[in-house]
């Protein structure tokens, strides 16, 4: 298929945020978790929702306007937008911005027809098609500064393994003992280690992280969790998420392997997500206020990262390395659309 383009005008910047409406959320002796500004695709009743921050300072993510049509776009480190970014074979209004590096690369996933996605990268304007090779749906959820990537995939039925691609070979895994689907959302420099989560044998969703030898380690479920997801992390090993708790509230999720966490709640809100962080520990995330409006926010983590013990244990488990091609044999498994 040949590439086609559209154009997204790059801005030289620093990476600065306004420090405005600033407050923090603090764990004693330690350091706090910090809102710089909040944000919104322009556009009236549109949900805007952050995906990932680069170093730069510039956050991809999606929006989904008054009619319910999805398009990605990014926001660059002095506050401007992209235009709507809208995949070339997108023939549904379902365009997803997904990941960002520090060259700007955007990886994300369209929706076709059939029901399936298709993953898709966009550098300098030019979009590159990708799929898992036998799939019928590949999502491309996260890539770092060497165009190692991770996703998801289903060999049909819309049911997903994760995957990640280093230096050109895709290796598959899932969590073991039953999962009925696990997702990768995303790989960080230093250290290669993979984070997402899964849904096991009872429909319960939990977090893991995938270590550079590619042993698996889970669940990661802060105490009080129902419902765990580990979306993003930056090359120091710090992961941001969300849970939810028995009384229906969903709280931002800052991780420290093996076993810390700290909770952010946004003021006055009962959903909170913490999408994606950077070296410097600034962090993309959304809120949705009591109208049912989700807005976006740049927050940062300052000191020492915030932690508290968690409240179930974690098991490593030794999947195939990262030389292990991908096999790509049908899957039995049933499954639903990755979380935003």
């Amino acid at each position: 298929m040949k590439p086609k383009q559209i154009i997204i005008s790059i801005l030289a910047v620093l990476f600065a945020f306004p420090l405005m409406g600033t407050f923090a959320q603090q764990a004693p002796n330690s350091g706090s978790i910090e809102v710089i500004t909040t944000f919104d695709y322009p556009g009236t009743g549109n949900l805007t929702l952050p995906q990932k921050i680069n170093e730069r300072g510039d956050v991809v993510g999606e929006f989904i306007d008054s009619n319910g049509v999805t398009r990605a776009f990014v926001r660059f480190s002095d506050g401007s937008f992209s235009d709507p970014i809208v995949d070339p074979n997108d023939t549904v209004g379902f365009t997803e911005g997904r990941g960002i590096n520090n060259s700007r690369t955007v990886c994300g996933d369209y929706a076709s027809s059939d029901g399936n996605n298709h993953g898709f990268f966009l550098s300098g304007g030019t979009f590159t098609e990708y799929a898992v090779p036998g799939a019928v749906s590949t999502t491309v959820l996260g890539i770092n500064d060497v165009a190692d990537f991770t996703g998801s995939f289903s060999y049909g039925g819309g049911i997903f393994q994760g995957f990640v691609s280093v230096g050109g070979t895709i290796t598959s895994f899932s969590v073991p003992g039953g999962a009925l689907q696990t997702l990768a959302y995303e790989i960080n420099n230093s250290t290669q280690m993979v984070v997402g989560y899964y849904i096991d044998s009872s429909g319960i969703v939990h977090g893991y992280f995938r270590d550079a030898n590619g042993a698996l380690h889970f669940p990661i479920d802060p105490s009080g969790s129902t419902a765990t997801i580990l979306f993003g992390l930056n090359n120091r090993n710090w992961v941001v998420g969300r849970y939810a708790d028995s009384s229906g509230v969903t709280h931002g999720l800052f991780f420290v392997p093996p076993n810390s966490f700290t909770t952010f709640d946004y003021p006055g809100s009962t959903f909170t997500s913490l999408n994606g962080i950077n070296a410097q520990g600034f962090i993309c995330g959304r809120y949705t206020d009591a109208s049912g409006i989700a807005h976006g926010f740049i927050a940062r983590v300052t000191g020492t990262p915030p932690t508290k013990e968690a409240g179930t244990e974690m098991k490593p488990y030794n999947s195939p390395s990262l030389a292990t091609p991908l096999n790509p044999s049908p899957s039995a498994w049933g499954g639903a659309m990755p979380a935003r």
